[in-house]
C-alpha cells in the first residue's frame, strides 16, 4: 500500500491536523515507510507459531505478579456512602432524569 501526497493531505484534513506544505512530503515518506514495514511483517509465515502472552515467555518462565482477588468494598462501603446525599440499602439514590 502506497499513499500519495493527496492522501496525506486528506488524512490531515479529516484528522483536523494542520499540515504545512513543507512537512507534507516528509510525512508522506514516513507514512509510506511505515506501511512498507507493515507489509514486510505481514509477509512473514507465522503458521504453526503459538501467540505469546509475554515476549519473554519464549525465553524463560514468567511468573505474573497478581494480587489476591479479595472483596474489599464491603469494608469501605459505609465510609464511602457517608458523604452521599441519599443512600438506601447500600445503594446510591439519584434523582430521576428521564421520564
Amino acid at each position: 500500500m502506497s499513499l500519495t501526497l493527496t492522501d496525506v493531505k486528506r488524512i490531515a484534513h479529516l484528522a483536523r491536523l494542520e499540515l504545512p506544505e513543507h512537512e507534507a512530503e516528509p510525512t508522506l515518506a514516513r507514512l509510506n515507510d511505515f506501511f512498507g514495514l507493515v507489509e514486510q511483517m505481514q509477509a512473514v509465515d507465522t503458521a504453526g507459531i503459538e501467540p505469546l502472552a509475554h515476549p519473554i515467555d519464549a525465553i524463560e518462565e514468567v511468573a505474573l505478579r497478581l494480587r489476591d482477588d479479595a472483596v474489599s468494598e464491603r469494608v469501605e462501603r459505609e465510609e464511602f456512602q457517608r458523604s452521599a446525599p441519599a443512600v438506601q440499602d447500600g445503594l446510591y439514590l439519584v434523582p430521576k432524569v428521564i421520564e
